[in-house]
């Protein structure tokens, strides 16, 4: 029994360090009324934390571990993947530790940790639940990895991070990605989101401007194009790259650039910011014959907030 307490009492200590290794990174950001949330100092100058919880894009202030209160720019924000980045005063905290998120396992111990005041970090203690591959939300914005805890995103934890037994920080907690689950937005897509944020303020995503929903080819088209569907075109927006490019209502799209086309997430993978100012070909079916278009893929507008 000596030995269980003793062992126990060591466990609570290490998390007890993590908790302050991790939590020395961590500000608070207010940038909505009444209560703040957390922010992680990713690297020098730069806080990442989740775009839900930005609620004004001016007069924003952080408050550091030491209590103070300083001034905060938005960078960028990408409702997509629920990142934003904010810019402060290089110096003013030190920079989280990263963690690899592949190493993590279900049953691995995380905290979830966050900074509402000048007081201490807070934290919530649980699992790991379930890991997987890239997937993408249903804000459309594409993860990296799947990484989903047992833990509980109290108010105010949205933006602090999920941080293992050594106080290496794995991702930013959000809990507007999938709803009723914590989810973890890991290093390398915050890293990436981060990138592009920093560079131009935003995510930039391909678009062909055409509204379109899954549908599954005709007998003959499918034993033709050795395929089972494609994306049906309902609509197309006028001087968008799907006119220009002679695209009719009532086309289906089934491949493009030979990458299958069979729902949405296929097509927002081919259509990411890489793409945009390329050419790249559709095959079609129109009229129950094969067809190949090239369109010109443009930058998707971006919605006024």
């Amino acid at each position: 029994m000596t030995d269980d307490r003793t062992t126990l009492a060591m466990l609570s200590e290490q998390l007890a360090d993590a908790v302050a290794t991790a939590g020395a990174a961590l500000v608070a950001v207010h940038a909505r009324p009444r209560l703040p949330s957390t922010g992680v100092h990713w690297k020098d100058g730069v806080v990442v934390t989740t775009e839900g919880t930005i609620r004004r894009e001016d007069d924003i202030e952080v408050t550091l571990p030491d209590g103070r209160h300083i001034p905060a720019t938005l960078a960028g924000r990408d409702r997509g993947t629920d990142l934003a980045v904010l810019r402060i005063a290089s110096g003013s905290l030190p920079v989280a530790t990263l963690g690899d998120p592949a190493t993590l396992r279900p049953g691995h111990l995380v905290l979830a940790l966050a900074r509402l005041d000048e007081g201490g970090p807070r934290a919530a203690f649980g699992a790991v639940s379930a890991t997987g591959g890239k997937w993408r939300c249903w804000k459309g914005g594409e993860i990296d990895r799947w990484l989903q805890s047992d833990l509980e995103i109290y108010p105010g934890f949205g933006g602090g991070p999920l941080v293992d037994a050594a106080g290496r920080i794995h991702g930013v907690n959000s809990g507007g990605l999938s709803r009723a689950l914590a989810t973890t937005i890991p290093v390398s897509t915050v890293n990436r989101v981060m990138a592009q944020l920093l560079e131009r303020g935003y995510v930039a995503r391909g678009w062909i401007g055409a509204a379109m929903q899954p549908v599954q080819l005709d007998p003959t088209s499918r034993q033709r194009l050795k395929r089972d569907g494609g994306l049906l075109l309902l609509s197309v927006e006028p001087d968008a790259p799907a006119s220009r490019a002679g695209l009719l209502i009532g086309d289906v799209i089934v491949a493009i650039d030979g990458h299958s086309l069979d729902g949405f997430d296929q097509l927002l993978d081919l259509l990411g910011g890489d793409v945009v100012g390329k050419t790249l070909r559709l095959e079609l079916v129109r009229a129950g014959q094969p067809v190949s278009v090239d369109v010109v893929i443009a930058e998707r507008p971006r919605r006024a907030r």
